[in-house]
């Protein structure tokens, strides 16, 4: 009797048009794309960020949390893609109008999809929940600013780092009294140094990704070219890539020698660089912020050949000025993925929620976007964010101005690789470089 009543009554409500609390709230679903790995066997039922570790375990975790504590009745659906196919999967499915609500997206590639008119400014979205954008730091406004207008949600600023076993450095005399590393300030300190590593320990001085990760060398190519604070494109109206300065050519040689010479542990791919280097086989690894708290867990293990020998610096300056190659994650809203305006405020709301727990994301290693995040005693007090802070003035990405910023990357990533893997000479790098890169601006519109 009482379950007809109950029927009866919400029958009413509804002919009535009323709403909730009148009628128990309905739920709004929103998808969720992005990459950082999927961790379910771990995380999948985790609530608790702070005892998550890794991006995949963070973000996971932050998601979770959200679905069971947010009072609007909005659930998150996750779709996971690995990073590598992730935006020619997204492309496709903007094609096919299979658009997710909220997407992750590099500032690198933000510009193109802007200009396409693709993603929506978020300006009023975020005034409507209580984000400031003047909240947001110095790099990461640069990422998400495109013509005076907000067009992503900052989550952080990745660098390009350093990742050093203190405990082979003590080996081969390269620490100090307090146990610091003896960094180089020069490419030929540097070169001094990795000999003398490997004189000493046998091992090569670095591990970094040369096998299909065209990123890692594009990165520290280009870290080491600001640096010298030049330009890897020519003025004028029209942007035209140059690799044959003066500049860019002492990197390329310097790059080339490091890897011919056997300073460098050869034919790794991104896995095998970072198992090269837990397993004790390098002096450092070159890679992103987001493995300082992999690497952190592994120093902890009296097992392993970190265990309380690690540390973690920006990109070593070995020219004149302090700079590294850095970039950030975003989120977006892309077009036709809010299909009405319950889950476009609902989308917003987890943004919100996201921009409130910057800090925990800031775990992984990546520099917070959030400026009262970054000054605040939490983010502070984390191992060893006082050796990398500084990344959040010094670290410098392509001008925003210059379109197929990730395809540029993949391009010049590529040549490099074929220089160090099958010693294609540095002019003939430069020459196809550039042909390639210039035909590619070309035909943009």
């Amino acid at each position: 009797m009482h379950s007809i009543l109950r029927k009866t009554a919400a029958g009413i409500a509804l002919a009535a048009g009323l709403s909730a609390p009148t009628l128990a709230q309905q739920k709004v679903e929103i998808t969720l794309a992005r990459f950082f790995g999927s961790c379910e066997a771990d995380y999948g039922k985790s609530t608790d960020f702070k005892a998550a570790r890794g991006e995949c375990g963070i973000i996971t975790t932050l998601v979770n949390n959200f679905n069971a504590t947010n009072k609007e009745n909005i659930v998150v659906k996750p779709q996971i893609v690995e990073w590598g196919p992730y935006y020619d999967q997204l492309t496709a499915r903007i094609v096919a109008r299979d658009v997710p609500t909220v997407a992750v997206m590099h500032d690198s590639s933000l510009g193109d999809y802007v200009g396409r008119k693709l993603v929506d400014p978020l300006d009023d979205g975020f005034q409507s929940v209580g984000i400031h954008t003047s909240d947001f730091t110095e790099h990461a406004k640069k990422g998400t600013v495109i013509g005076g207008k907000t067009y992503a949600l900052p989550f952080d600023t990745w660098s390009w780092l350093w990742h050093i076993n203190l405990n082979l450095m003590h080996k081969a005399d390269l620490t100090r009294t307090n146990g610091s590393p003896v960094l180089p300030t020069s490419p030929e300190e540097l070169l001094a140094q990795a000999r003398q590593f490997r004189q000493a320990t046998g091992k090569p001085y670095f591990a970094w990704a040369a096998t299909n990760s065209d990123a890692a060398n594009v990165r520290s190519f280009l870290s080491l070219l600001y640096q010298q604070d030049a330009d890897l494109f020519s003025a004028g109206s029209k942007p035209r890539l140059n690799v044959k300065s003066k500049e860019a050519t002492q990197v390329l040689e310097l790059m080339r020698k490091l890897y011919s010479e056997g300073l460098v542990a050869p034919n790794l791919d991104y896995g095998a660089a970072n198992q090269t280097f837990v397993n004790g086989q390098a002096g450092v690894v070159v890679v992103g912020t987001w493995k300082i708290d992999d690497f952190i867990v592994q120093s902890e293990k009296v097992e392993s050949p970190l265990y309380k020998g690690y540390t973690v610096v920006p990109f070593a300056q070995l020219y004149a000025k302090k700079a590294v190659f850095a970039g950030g994650h975003t989120w977006v809203m892309l077009r036709g993925g809010a299909k009405d305006e319950a889950q476009r405020k609902a989308a917003l709301h987890f943004m919100k929620f996201l921009w409130e727990n910057n800090g925990e994301w800031a775990r992984t290693g990546h520099l917070p976007a959030n400026r009262t995040v970054i000054e605040g005693a939490a983010f502070k007090s984390l191992p060893m964010r006082s050796n990398i802070t500084e990344i959040a003035t010094t670290g410098r990405g392509m001008p925003g101005s210059i379109p197929r910023q990730r395809a540029i990357e993949t391009i010049l990533g590529q040549e490099i690789g074929n220089m160090l893997l099958s010693k294609k000479p540095v002019a003939q790098v430069q020459e196809a470089a550039e042909t390639r890169v210039n035909k590619l601006l070309d035909s943009v519109r």
